[in-house]
């Protein structure tokens, strides 16, 4: 599959009616190149993001916390404005191709690279775990309670989606829509709480919601596509087997911990969920459990 043509590939492009100058300048092949060459360098970045946590944790012990309010609603307005431009840009091929090539062509031919904005668009969404990793500076510097949900999901997500960007997974283009399209609403969320609005609860539920059904597509994808790996069929599908192990391994792991937080957060009788609840009205719980972002808002 990876060897197919850039001609072939253009057969399933979708005509984007404008294109941005940085969008058209995109090469995908430059950027698979360099990520083949650095996508390491996201495991190391990973060891040192824990081990700042550690450290910055230890240096605001003694310490007051930092309010940061006016940064933190900042930092997710742009990241709210971020997501909302890759569903705008991504959408559109993810459309165009179940429209028109059906489910099979979705999660096996990587058609999304070759098409200079979805593929654009694809590479920021990758580089974009890095910086995502911030998320975590203001709950150490606010002394919110970090959980292992958080600084866990950060993590794996970079390493996981550098390494997949190297090889062209096709059922990216899944999660990349949907990553973005829920990043969005749960950006603009801790916008709000940040800005001191109050949305209404069910909106808190129905993003963590939302993410436990990411995981549960994600995961039912990944099944498919090792039945069509393990099978005789002559259809080819874009994703090598290290990839699936680490697919099942990262959704199974996630729909494990968000459940959790779901089912303690809003179902669970016990003294802790209560507690839970009323932080929840004051616009805590999404982050402590979720993001760990809005504690103390």
């Amino acid at each position: 599959m990876e060897q197919l043509s850039s001609a072939y590939m253009e057969r399933f492009q979708p005509n984007y009616s404008y294109m941005f100058k940085f969008e058209e300048k995109f090469i995908h092949q430059d950027t698979r190149d360099w990520m083949t060459d650095h996508w390491t360098n996201s495991l190391y970045f990973g060891a040192i993001y824990v081990a700042l946590i550690y450290a910055g944790r230890q240096w605001m012990s003694n310490r007051p916390k930092y309010e940061l309010r006016g940064l933190l609603t900042v930092w997710n307005i742009a990241l709210s404005i971020f997501s909302i431009m890759g569903v705008v840009r991504t959408v559109p091929e993810f459309y165009h191709v179940l429209k028109n090539y059906g489910f099979y062509h979705s999660v096996c031919v990587p058609s999304f690279m070759y098409n200079r904005v979805s593929g654009f668009w694809v590479w920021m969404f990758v580089l974009s775990k890095l910086p995502e990793l911030g998320d975590t500076l203001f709950i150490v510097l606010r002394k919110q309670r970090l959980i292992f949900l958080h600084w866990y999901h950060h993590m794996t997500v970079l390493m996981y989606a550098w390494f997949s960007y190297t090889e062209y997974s096709a059922p990216a283009r899944w999660f990349v829509v949907i990553n973005y399209s829920i990043h969005a609403m749960m950006y603009t969320y801790y916008a709000l709480k940040s800005m001191r609005y109050s949305p209404p609860q069910w909106i808190a539920m129905m993003i963590t919601a939302l993410q436990i059904a990411q995981m549960i597509i994600g995961f039912a994808i990944t099944i498919w596509v090792y039945q069509m790996y393990i099978s005789n069929n002559e259809r080819e599908c874009n994703i090598t087997m290290t990839n699936i192990r680490l697919s099942v391994i990262i959704y199974v792991s996630y729909f494990i911990l968000f459940a959790k937080f779901f089912r303690e957060a809003y179902f669970n009788g016990s003294k802790k969920a209560k507690n839970l609840y009323k932080a929840e009205n004051s616009g805590d719980v999404l982050k402590n459990y979720n993001k760990d972002k809005l504690k103390n808002n």
